[in-house]
C-alpha cells in the first residue's frame, strides 16, 4: 500500500503530456516481455501472422509482415520510451510525437525484417513430390505395366533416399533393380517413371 502510494505520489503531479508516454511504455513494455516470453515457451499464436510451419508447408516461405500484434507492440514500446528521452531532453511536444514515431516504425521495420529472414533460414523437412521430376532411382518392387498397378522406387529426393510408390507408361513391368527415371507427379502423388536407356 505504501509503496503504491509513493507511486501516485510520483506519478500524480506529472503533466498529461508525461503521463501518456508513462502509462504507454510501461503497458506495452510488460505486454511485449509477456509475448516474447510466451513465444520462448510455445505458447505464442498471433493470429495476424499464422502458423510458421503452416507457411512452410505451402513452399512459399514466411512473408514480408509489417502490420503483425507483435510489431505493434514493439512500436508502442518504443515510441513510449523515444518519447520520455526527449520529454526529459526538453523536446518541445511536436518534435516528440514525431520522433516517437519515427522511432516507432522503425522499430516495427526492424522486427519485420528480422522475422522475415529468420523464417527464410528455417528448414523445412516436408517432403515436396515434384522435388523428384528428373531424379533417378532404382525399381525396389516390379513396377506393373501399363499403369495397372504400384510398385515402389528408391531415389534421393532433397537430400535424402526415400522408397517412394511409382507406376509406369511402358508396356512391360519394369523389373526390380532397373534404374529408372522420374517423368512426372501423378495427382494421387504416385511417381511416373519411364526406364533409363543406355
Amino acid at each position: 500500500m505504501i509503496r503504491l502510494l509513493n507511486i501516485m505520489d510520483w506519478f500524480g503531479p506529472l503533466p498529461v503530456f508525461e503521463k501518456v508516454f508513462w502509462s504507454v511504455a510501461i503497458l506495452f513494455s510488460l505486454l511485449f516481455l509477456i509475448q516474447n516470453v510466451l513465444s520462448l515457451i510455445g505458447g505464442e499464436h498471433d493470429g495476424a501472422t499464422g502458423d510458421v510451419s503452416d507457411m512452410l508447408d505451402a513452399d512459399d516461405g514466411i512473408g514480408f509482415q509489417f502490420f503483425t500484434i507483435r510489431n505493434m507492440f514493439g512500436f508502442f514500446t518504443i515510441f513510449g520510451w523515444v518519447g520520455l528521452a526527449c520529454i526529459h531532453n526538453g523536446f518541445s511536444p511536436t518534435v516528440t510525437v514525431i520522433t516517437s514515431v519515427v522511432a516507432g516504425f522503425g522499430m516495427m521495420l526492424l522486427m519485420a525484417v528480422l522475422f522475415y529472414y529468420t523464417g527464410r533460414l528455417a528448414y523445412n523437412g516436408t517432403l515436396q513430390m515434384q522435388n523428384a521430376v528428373k531424379a533417378s532411382g532404382t525399381v525396389y518392387l516390379t513396377i506393373p505395366a501399363a499403369r495397372t498397378g504400384t510398385g515402389k522406387v528408391t531415389l534421393q529426393v532433397q537430400g535424402s533416399w526415400r522408397e517412394l510408390d511409382a507406376m509406369t507408361d511402358e508396356d512391360a513391368p519394369i523389373a526390380t533393380g532397373t534404374l529408372v527415371t522420374v517423368a512426372s507427379v501423378l495427382d494421387n502423388q504416385i511417381l511416373l517413371v519411364t526406364k533409363q536407356t543406355r
